[in-house]
């Protein structure tokens, strides 16, 4: 449902002050994955991103619904037929999941992934689907119908079909818990970039702070803002790319699970938080709810800043955040 779009790093490889910046790019949970780390040496650097990676497919073997043996997929299998127990960790994930669909009116939904594919963004989509078969698509989606017994640390999806994708809050945690682990272990400095959701923390070798570039998704060459990350996250949404127009009218890729239609009227959105996890479930809900109520939600949130860009190229921002002063 997320597509990262302009993200830029300015990160510096070189010694300093007897540390080292060391930098690995994987593939991970079938995405980009780049750890950025601060170290003594080669040998302590890659062992942090060794941790690093270890943390990364012990969550996914939790979370994710493409792992046939994972918890997620075991509540998925038992849609409509029992509750099923999960560790104490997806437990919470799935209850701090919910609480992002009720503060976004149901726009960022974990039970998406109940939906049927009706829609194409690959240039094969000649027509519109009909109303019907869009009212029909999102019939299985509702996180009013995901049980929790916190007693019990069950879980049931009340519907059979029903499916929970935790993958536009997942990746975010993922990055949150990386970070924590490392600090944890000694790592003073690094970067997490989890296909675009990235945690920041500490300092670059030279004593200056990490950077993000944010780029104009309408002119890829353009940069905006550039802004520091004081341990603190970003991620970015995006439809520059994937979508599909009828009738004069521009349809995103990111779907609101709510109606079955594409998003409107945005081309990305770039929520600052002091947890990736949390910006990767508002950036979501922000680009479906639109640029006046995602703005209104968003300033209303504690601590939470965002960047949206219209499908006519404006710049829209929360109320703390002066473009101007970061050009």
């Amino acid at each position: 449902m997320k597509n990262i779009i302009c993200l830029l790093f300015f990160s510096l490889s070189f010694i300093s002050f007897g540390q080292i910046t060391h930098k690995r790019k994987l593939s991970m949970l079938g995405s980009p994955f780049e750890m950025t780390v601060v170290a003594k040496d080669t040998i302590q650097a890659d062992f942090y991103i060794d941790m690093a990676v270890a943390e990364v497919k012990r969550i996914e073997n939790l979370i994710s619904d493409w792992i046939p043996g994972s918890q997620i997929s075991n509540v998925n299998n038992n849609a409509g037929i029992k509750a099923v127990k999960v560790d104490k960790e997806v437990f919470n994930l799935i209850e701090r999941a919910i609480k992002v669909s009720q503060i976004t009116s149901g726009a960022f939904d974990i039970s998406y992934a109940s939906m049927d594919k009706i829609w194409k963004f690959d240039g094969s989509m000649t027509t519109m689907p009909s109303e019907e078969a869009i009212k029909n698509s999102v019939s299985k989606i509702g996180y009013k119908k995901i049980i929790l017994n916190a007693k019990e640390q069950t879980v049931f999806l009340k519907m059979e079909g029903m499916k929970l994708g935790l993958g536009g809050i997942g990746q975010g945690y993922i990055a949150d818990k990386v970070k924590e682990l490392l600090k944890n272990k000694g790592c003073l400095s690094g970067i997490v970039n989890v296909s675009g959701d990235i945690n920041a923390w500490g300092k670059q070798t030279n004593g200056k702070p990490w950077t993000v570039a944010i780029v104009n998704p309408m002119n890829k060459n353009k940069i905006f803002a550039t802004f520091s990350l004081d341990d603190s996250a970003v991620e970015t949404s995006g439809s520059y790319e994937k979508y599909v127009i009828f009738n004069g009218i521009r349809y995103a890729h990111i779907i609101d699970p709510r109606t079955g239609y594409p998003a409107q009227g945005v081309v990305s959105v770039s929520i600052f938080a002091r947890q990736t996890e949390i910006a990767d479930a508002l950036a979501t809900g922000v680009f479906v709810l639109g640029v006046e109520t995602g703005l209104d939600l968003v300033n209303q949130l504690k601590g939470i800043e965002c960047i949206i860009v219209d499908d006519k190229g404006e710049i829209h921002t929360s109320k703390n955040i002066d473009i101007k002063k970061f050009n």
